[in-house]
């Protein structure tokens, strides 16, 4: 049975401002839940992780007691892409701390894939340019 292409990308869409919400939130078991169980995390500079349990102790750290307080936001360039159950979304996105200063930002490259009816992040990457200054972002 065919499948509606703009009901896909909205659905894919939907997973997409679900991870930002509960990133922002620091919800840990909402972002490990958007993850499929053999999915791959590929962040800058760090080793390859891979499956949802090692993908739950990455944000772990990332959420744990004294790490900065950052919320994400995006810049959506391009559509969403989708063909059968895998779908692709690129985007820019923003990193700001506490008082709302941006402190980062860059593209990601987050691949889906529908598993038993459901899409979910199976491949997450993204690259980060530095700290804005002047109007202009630095390089990491």
């Amino acid at each position: 049975m065919p499948t509606d292409p703009s009901a896909e990308q909205q659905a894919i869409t939907r997973v997409s401002l679900a991870w930002k919400a509960a990133y922002n939130d620091r919800d840990l078991d909402a972002v490990t839940d958007l993850y499929a169980a053999e999915a791959l995390l590929s962040a800058p500079g760090l080793p390859l992780v891979v499956g949802r349990e090692d993908i739950a102790g990455f944000f772990a750290e990332r959420f744990g007691s004294g790490a900065p307080a950052l919320t994400v936001e995006d810049e959506p360039y391009g559509e969403v892409v989708t063909s059968g159950d895998l779908g692709w979304q690129w985007q820019t996105y923003r990193v700001r701390d506490r008082a709302g200063a941006e402190v980062g930002s860059g593209q990601l490259l987050t691949l889906f894939r529908r598993v038993d009816g459901r899409w979910r992040i199976a491949g997450d990457t993204w690259n980060a340019v530095g700290p804005v200054r002047d109007g202009r972002p630095g390089t990491v």
